[in-house]
């Protein structure tokens, strides 16, 4: 993908949460720095197409020390099997710093849509363990 393509869809990104895009440099290492308060940081390398595939997948860091054991979900997810997009990758950083960012846990809204669809056995006939029903 074009680097411009990145950045574009990298602003697009922090349009709807409170990242900033500060740094996008094309020339070496095709990087893309963010930053949000209270003082989170982090950056991604874009891989580069035009190298014959050796550098096939982001990489994602950060140069405070504080940011990094929250970065783990998104190297974990990267390094998982299967090509991803960079709006994949930046949508597990910002899951991974939402406690910080003072943001409710996205996790727990999945986790309720995901059972929203199964459907629940009527409990009509269940007594609950160590509760008189007098």
């Amino acid at each position: 993908m074009e680097f411009k393509q990145l950045v574009d869809a990298a602003e697009k990104w922090c349009a709807s949460n409170p990242f900033e895009l500060i740094f996008a440099e094309e020339t070496d290492e095709r990087r893309l720095d963010f930053y949000a308060e209270p003082g989170l940081s982090f950056y991604v390398l874009c891989p580069d197409g035009a190298d014959g595939g050796a550098t096939d997948t982001f990489h994602v860091w950060s140069e405070s020390e504080d940011c990094l054991p929250f970065l783990q979900l998104a190297q974990d997810y990267i390094s998982s099997c299967g090509k991803k997009t960079l709006l994949e990758i930046l949508d597990r950083v910002l899951r991974s710093f939402r406690p910080l960012l003072g943001l409710p846990d996205m996790e727990e809204d999945a986790f309720e849509e995901y059972h929203a669809d199964v459907e629940e056995e009527p409990e009509a006939d269940h007594q609950q363990m160590g509760v008189s029903q007098q």
